[in-house]
């Protein structure tokens, strides 16, 4: 957890560091590269998790555990999820970081609430059910299995 302390310290885009470990070593850290990258969703956690999955080889990083100062915003916990990745550490809870100007509070509700009543306007286009249906039919006959998300973060 220092390690993460540290690198909120260092981060420019703010207290946004990230420290992967595994089996007691860091396999994976990062601090937010939003303004340098021009990238939205580059932030620590997706730094990390990325540097992690390269070192290891790997996309399920099962056995890792992720520190970082604060709880993730709903986008890094999505992926925190999707990487598999066993256990989290943190310290800041979303209303500590809303505090400071990192409202992620308010992105959790509205992403809480179903795709259709979300301030975003979103249409589905049932039309083309048959088409979007043939596609996840085909991918899972070729590889043979369906991934589905699991993990106790």
């Amino acid at each position: 957890m220092r390690r993460a302390i540290e690198f909120a310290h260092q981060d420019t885009a703010g207290p946004f560091g990230c420290v992967i470990v595994k089996d007691g070593a860091i396999v994976g850290e990062g601090n937010a590269r939003v303004f340098e990258t021009k990238d939205p969703t580059a932030h620590g956690e997706i730094v990390a998790i990325h540097a992690d999955a390269q070192k290891l080889g790997a996309h399920d990083l099962s056995g890792c555990e992720l520190y970082k100062i604060s709880v993730p915003c709903p986008m890094c916990s999505a992926a925190v999820y999707w990487a598999r990745i066993s256990k989290l550490y943190y310290d800041r809870v979303p209303e500590d970081s809303a505090k400071h100007g990192f409202d992620n509070v308010t992105l959790a509700r509205e992403l809480a609430k179903p795709v259709h009543e979300r301030t975003m306007p979103a249409e589905r286009i049932p039309e083309l059910h048959t088409e979007a249906l043939a596609a996840y039919q085909q991918y899972v006959q070729k590889s043979g299995h369906v991934q589905k998300v699991t993990g106790s973060v």
